[in-house]
């Protein structure tokens, strides 16, 4: 792809800029006012086009990473590309559009999962749980989980609000998906008080792990 294209879909992107969007966004620490149904509208008709999206990318324009996202082929980024990608990913959406979309299809998830579990940054850490918490629900075999709710148990009440966010949603899973540490998972959200107070929308489920455990167990055991 030449850089006309990059500067096409940039010019593109600049058109369907609104300003109440962007306030909404702001609201939520995303710095674009891009209606994202109309974002998927474009990927949907550029289809996948990878040196289009690492164009887009580098740009370090929100909109146009998110679109990146969206053309890219996860599994042509190396490891370091990835990682360099997460540590410059600035936004929460691009942070979790990174992670759900490409990060989870790549081959290196495994190894970058355990890298940045570690990571002595938070918003990077955070990226890592989110991994592990995928783990958790679709490839347990291999994890500590007992070791996992220890951590949780020890860190989470003091983490920074991504990594809580993070861990919190990791405590859930592991309460959700294993019947023998449900109980624990519970006494441990009971205990910490992460997130009971967070304001939850009529008919969704709080994300306080507590709650939200119960909730999930229930809909599993209600018949269809």
């Amino acid at each position: 792809m030449t850089e006309t294209t990059v500067a096409e879909v940039m010019a593109e992107l600049a058109a369907l800029e609104d300003p109440k969007a962007r306030v909404v966004n702001e609201r939520h620490g995303d710095d674009h006012g891009v209606n994202l149904g109309k974002l998927r509208a474009i990927a949907k008709r550029l289809k996948t086009q990878q040196e289009l999206a690492r164009g887009l990318w580098a740009t370090g324009d929100t909109a146009a990473r998110l679109l990146a996202l969206l053309v890219c082929r996860p599994k042509a980024f190396g490891r370091d590309e990835l990682d360099a990608m997460l540590r410059e990913a600035r936004t929460p959406k691009v942070h979790d559009w990174l992670v759900n979309y490409v990060v989870k299809k790549s081959p290196h998830a495994e190894e970058l999962r355990v890298a940045w579990s570690a990571d002595p940054d938070p918003v990077v850490a955070s990226a890592g749980w989110a991994l592990t918490t995928e783990r958790v629900a679709k490839q347990p075999a291999g994890l500590d989980l007992a070791g996992l709710l220890d951590v949780i148990e020890a860190q989470m009440k003091d983490a920074p609000d991504r990594l809580q966010w993070a861990m919190n949603h990791c405590l859930a899973q592991i309460g959700i998906e294993h019947a023998g540490l449900r109980a624990r998972a519970i006494g441990i959200g009971e205990r910490l008080q992460v997130l009971k107070d967070y304001p939850t929308p009529p008919g969704c489920t709080s994300p306080f792990a507590p709650v939200w455990i119960t909730e999930m167990v229930r809909r599993a055991a209600a018949p269809s």
